[in-house]
């Protein structure tokens, strides 16, 4: 292959694939992030698919920045694929030597496959007139062919596709958060009286500390298992009871939202954390009992599966479900898209895995089952762990140094947390938040002291409501959750 033939074939995939970008930005610009997104099903199989072993390795070492990349690879993906459509229908229109046959091909094809991963019209017409950009400016002005391999016209143009491909992105990224910006009305429901005065109970009981998290949290942890959430709203949404019943039972929204509601602190901490992670958070959830929905179904085994709609399943014992709560609402507003709108589960002191959002079914089972996590080989369907985070280190004027956390064992509750600054050698009590309503719930800790020279090591460790210590030995997050004291070097 000559010089030349190997920059045509380089520069037709520079425009091919910047024709793919362009289509992921077009579909962002009109759908957002929506499950419309046309990149939504390759995004998701980026999670989905991958190996158990990349998928806890993501988990326990990468944090939300694995999370991040996958969600870029399915990006990329998605642009590479559409940009493969795109190239190949420049390529079929180019023997058709008709004006602007380019962009027409490429506007067809590319907005039947769009269509085909995204199931929406709107997307991927977005998808299509993104594409169908990049190859109209790309063959604006362009000479006949054998002019274009002589004066190397085809580096240029591929240049110039980048540069449009680029340039529609930031534009239709910008242009949607604009858009959401503006559309967002969530934070204009009003507050019910009794969830704001439970709410200002929870900042009157918070200690005055910087850097610390008040008890109700201001940014609440998410982790699912897509890249994309699902959005089912309120007139579609059900959830089915069935399997080991008496009798197989629907719920509508309509149906929930008739019955009384309940409000209630809860605190969620999830299973792959790391030991002083920031992935737990307490909120206000307004719903029903879900032993309200249950008891008509005649519950008739002892097992219980929980099935969302992004296809996420999990199975603990039907006991658990005796405190279990079905949430509607989240700090006295409706429940957030990411947060499993327009309803979850919520099961007092068990690993944040177990609440599941965006739920669908609850099959009653005769014999355990394995969960989605568990197939995974993780194992945080028990109750969780108590620990006491240090999350807090202020160096005040007086001279002294005040350290401050979150304790919280579940349903168990917190009792007392000691702290050690001097690396375990001895120990004091720390100061405890007055406790919120509820079992399940999370306190905060303060200490303050007058700090040795040089520097020293501080330890925390926290007693259930039962009076078991927090055990000592650190263990990473999988398979069981983490567990330890968690330390910290401080220098005067």
């Amino acid at each position: 292959m000559d010089r030349h033939a190997l920059h045509r074939r380089l520069a037709r995939a520079v425009v091919a694939l910047a024709g793919g970008v362009a289509a992921v930005a077009g579909s962002y610009a009109v759908v957002g992030g929506s499950p419309a997104f046309v990149a939504t099903p390759i995004a998701n199989a980026t999670v989905t698919l991958a190996p158990a072993v990349l998928v806890t390795f993501a988990i326990t070492v990468l944090g939300d920045i694995g999370s991040q990349l996958a969600y870029g690879t399915g990006l990329a993906a998605t642009a590479v694929v559409l940009g493969v459509v795109a190239g190949g229908a420049r390529i079929a229109a180019a023997r058709l030597a008709r004006p602007f046959a380019a962009p027409v091909g490429v506007t067809l094809a590319v907005g039947v496959v769009a269509a085909a991963l995204s199931g929406s019209g709107t997307s991927a017409v977005g998808a299509a007139v993104g594409a169908a950009l990049v190859s109209t400016v790309v063959d604006l002005g362009r000479a006949d062919a054998d002019a274009a391999r002589e004066t190397g016209d085809d580096s240029r143009r591929a240049i110039l596709s980048g540069v449009v491909a680029v340039a529609f992105g930031l534009l239709a990224l910008g242009g949607r958060r604009v858009l959401a910006t503006d559309t967002d009305d969530a934070d204009e429901e009003p507050i019910p009286d009794d969830v704001a005065a439970m709410l200002a109970d929870a900042r009157a009981k918070s200690f005055d500390v910087e850097f610390l998290e008040p008890l109700v949290s201001d940014h609440f942890y998410t982790v699912d298992i897509a890249n994309v959430d699902p959005a089912p709203n309120r007139e579609d949404w059900s959830v089915r009871i069935h399997g080991a019943v008496g009798e197989e039972t629907t719920y509508t929204f309509a149906d929930v939202d008739a019955m009384e509601h309940e409000h209630r602190f809860e605190t969620l901490r999830c299973v792959g954390e790391r030991l002083n992670g920031r992935k737990m958070d307490t909120a206000v959830w307004t719903g029903v009992p879900l032993m309200d929905l249950l008891e008509p179904a005649d519950l008739e085994g002892e097992y219980v599966m929980l099935r969302a709609a992004d296809g996420f399943y999990e199975e603990f014992p039907v006991d658990a479900l005796e405190t279990g709560f079905l949430a509607v609402g989240m700090n006295g507003r409706s429940l957030p898209r990411e947060h499993g709108a327009p309803a979850r589960a919520l099961i007092p002191g068990h690993w944040g895995e177990i609440n599941v959002k965006w739920l669908t079914e609850i099959e009653i089972l005769d014999e355990p089952a394995t969960g989605y996590w568990e197939e995974r080989g993780w194992h945080g369907t028990g109750p969780v762990n108590t620990v006491a985070k240090l999350w807090a280190e202020n160096h005040l004027g007086d001279g002294r140094i005040e350290v401050a956390g979150l304790a919280y064992a579940g349903t168990r509750g917190i009792e007392r947390v000691e702290v050690s600054t001097d690396g375990g050698a001895t120990w004091t009590d720390a100061e405890l938040s007055e406790p919120l309503p509820g079992e399940d719930v999370w306190r905060q800790w303060v200490y303050r002291y007058d700090p040795p020279a040089g520097d020293h090591e501080v330890v925390v460790r926290a007693t259930d409501g039962l009076g078991t210590l927090q055990p000592e030995d650190e263990k990473r997050a999988y398979p069981s959750g983490p567990s330890g004291w968690v330390s910290k070097t401080i220098t005067p």
